[in-house]
């Protein structure tokens, strides 16, 4: 893999683990007992976004290591294999 591949997957899968985390632990302004006036009742709190991000980069770096490893593994392979 080179450079420029290693970096568009971690870009990539650095947005779809934000994504998946994104939803987790948010609650409403309706949940914590009223929303601030002018704003959207279902509007998180607090969102946390830094922790998220944080946990997004983790998971991004661990499955753009994953896929490179994997795919220097198969190189690998199919020199020893197949000349």
């Amino acid at each position: 893999m080179t450079l420029t591949g290693a970096i568009v997957i971690f870009v990539i899968v650095w947005w779809l683990c934000f994504f998946a985390v994104l939803p987790i632990g948010v609650r409403g302004q309706f949940e914590q007992g009223g929303a601030v006036e002018g704003t959207e009742e279902g509007a998180p709190v607090n969102p946390m976004l830094k922790k998220k991000a944080v946990w997004a980069s983790l998971g991004a770096v661990t499955i753009t290591a994953l896929i490179g490893f994997s795919t220097l593994f198969f190189d690998y392979l199919e020199i020893f294999f197949y000349g």
